[in-house]
């Protein structure tokens, strides 16, 4: 059994904020199992890197030996968090929720430890709040103390809407802390007034309050923006393992020891190693960025579909060469009035693309190949002869062979 400085060790690797710390390590010194809080909304069906950053951190509490209280927010996200929001989110249907759940469910159940965690739907006791204990409940906070929320605080100075059930959006996740005597919560950065709302109803209604821990957001391949489907720069759990390499050994050199805290299944004495080696020059930064790949793959597939990938990989960036598996695309060659075919649709039917636009866009940029033939900008439409039988490349791992 680890001792409690050696627990915390583990446990602030990675993290953003404990609040307080003092209070969790005091926790940990009473040998108890400590029951640890995740509230997830499922507003979305599939997750991503980013969004399995918190579910690492509580594998890592579950390897220590502490228990895991996993919420499935199906009662709040009928409110829809306004964390980081600058209007209000549509409101999802029963129904929405209850598939987005399952999904989500599954694909935490690559991290977590089913045998250590306990699901819970908060529609179970949030739904079952008459007005008289939903207005006990308001009666706890008030609105100037809401209002320090910087989002709320954003909208309301600039003079946008705030719908008021939005208002209750913290205190309703502030309850689920209460009703499962959570010891520690784990949020992103953008999270912390929830979760220190939490604290505050706990020790108001008479309980220990739980433990705040914040955890940053992951940059997404790009380098930049925040992991996100809507910027393109996504690493899905459930991505194809050669998909899931490539995209892995596209980050940033600089983001590799981030990306081994927040997203790997490697030990914090094994990823501190890393680091000093990095920055000693000891360790060749493409070594490091490929046993990363190899490790992220093999957590969410297995260490056979991880030496696969790493192998097409080389296959395709090495010998510049097309991988033995492309998948076939039954294409509509019909031509135009003008004889040609329309490339930017083609590519969008086919997968490679989001969309028309987005296709246009990746052929200006030299972003597609017909044949290993780059595309000219400009040139969306092309001979149908051209395209028969061909293999169609969008980026660097994207490719379709037209029949």
């Amino acid at each position: 059994m680890l001792s409690a400085e050696e627990q915390l060790h583990i446990i602030a690797s990675g993290t953003a904020q404990i609040v307080p710390e003092s209070a969790l390590l005091e926790k940990l010194k009473r040998g108890k199992p400590l029951n640890i809080k995740l509230g997830v909304d499922p507003t979305a069906p599939d997750i991503h890197l980013g969004h399995a950053v918190p579910l690492r951190k509580l594998r890592q509490f579950q390897d220590l030996g502490h228990g895991v209280t996993l919420i499935i927010g199906d009662g709040t996200a009928l409110i829809g968090d306004p964390s980081g929001r600058n209007s209000t989110r549509p409101q999802l249907t029963s129904e929405q929720i209850k598939v987005n759940a399952q999904t989500y469910v599954d694909q935490a159940f690559k991290v977590l430890d089913p045998e250590k965690t306990t699901l819970r739907y908060n529609s179970e006791w949030l739904l079952a709040l008459n007005m008289e204990g939903l207005l006990k409940l308001a009666s706890n906070f008030t609105v100037a103390r809401i209002l320090e929320r910087d989002d709320f605080q954003k909208r309301y100075t600039g003079s946008l809407p705030i719908s008021l059930h939005e208002f209750l959006y913290p205190l309703m996740q502030a309850y689920d802390s209460v009703v499962i005597d959570a010891d520690v919560e784990l949020g992103g950065t953008d999270q912390l007034f929830n979760l220190l709302a939490g604290r505050e109803l706990m020790e108001k209604m008479g309980k220990e309050p739980q433990v705040c821990l914040t955890l940053p957001l992951l940059e997404g391949t790009d380098g930049v923006q925040k992991m996100s489907k809507s910027y393109g720069n996504y690493i899905g759990l459930t991505d194809e393992p050669a998909d899931m390499f490539g995209k892995i050994m596209s980050i940033p050199d600089e983001l590799m020891v981030k990306y081994y805290r927040l997203a790997s299944t490697c030990s914090v004495d094994e990823i501190d190693g890393i680091e000093r080696g990095l920055a000693a020059d000891e360790l060749h930064p493409n070594k490091v960025k490929r046993a990363l790949a190899q490790n992220i793959v093999a957590a969410y597939h297995d260490s056979n579909a991880a030496t696969a990938a790493e192998e097409q990989f080389d296959l395709v960036f090495k010998q510049h060469a097309v991988p033995d598996d492309v998948p076939v695309f039954k294409a509509d060659l019909t031509p135009n009035e003008e004889g040609l075919v329309y490339l930017a649709k083609l590519i969008a039917d086919a997968g490679l693309a989001a969309s028309a636009g987005e296709a246009r866009r990746l052929i200006d940029g030299g972003g597609v190949k017909i044949g290993g033939v780059v595309v000219p900008s400009k040139a969306y439409n092309v001979d149908p002869a051209q395209l028969e039988g061909a293999v169609v490349q969008v980026g660097k791992r994207k490719f379709v062979r037209l029949v």
